[in-house]
């Protein structure tokens, strides 16, 4: 089955550096099969048999056994990114790809996190939960964004990682390379 990893939080200062060519070797050495790596924000791609749930817990284990770093990390399969794209519930107002970002969740919000999310859009920012993923359309960067700096914390109270648009639809021709299904 081909997946997608999405690392969080690393490479983006001093701290939890991890290369692509140690992680490509990495997981091809834990025997995850047509391991690719995108960018430098912590994507990979591969097939393996095992579910989202247990492959992202297994990297997990390998990064903190070869690296030493507790990365948290989150796993779609390739369907599921290719529904995240399908749905694109902001696509028609989105004009920028990089300032489009899907925040990739461990599991859904509860109501009243989704609520406190929405009162933080700050127009003509555009907020959508859809299951797992949030979409977020910053036209104006993230920079002072407020939903983005709640999105972006610790506070969300489940594991994310968030991607722009570019990134997203990268990973699922990424994965579309793979051979298998």
């Amino acid at each position: 089955m081909r997946q997608v990893i999405l690392l969080r939080g690393v490479n983006l200062g001093p701290r939890n550096r991890v290369a692509m060519p140690a992680l490509r070797q990495l997981l091809s050495d834990a025997g995850f099969e047509g391991v690719r790596t995108y960018m430098q924000s912590g994507n990979a791609v591969l097939s393996c048999e095992l579910d989202p749930g247990a492959l992202a817990q297994r990297c997990r284990e390998l990064i903190a056994e070869r690296f030493g770093l507790d990365i948290a990390v989150l796993a779609r399969t390739r369907d599921e990114l290719a529904q995240v794209i399908a749905r694109d519930p902001l696509g028609e107002v989105a004009s920028d790809p990089k300032r489009y970002q899907v925040s990739f969740l461990a599991s859904e919000l509860d109501e009243r996190t989704l609520q406190e999310l929405s009162e933080l859009v700050a127009p003509p920012e555009r907020f959508v939960a859809i299951g797992r993923e949030l979409y977020a359309w910053h036209p104006h960067g993230v920079a002072r964004s407020k939903l983005w700096t709640r999105l972006a914390g610790a506070r969300l109270g489940v594991v994310a990682t968030a991607r722009n648009w570019t990134t997203v639809s990268a990973l699922l021709a990424l994965a579309d390379e793979l051979p298998g299904g």
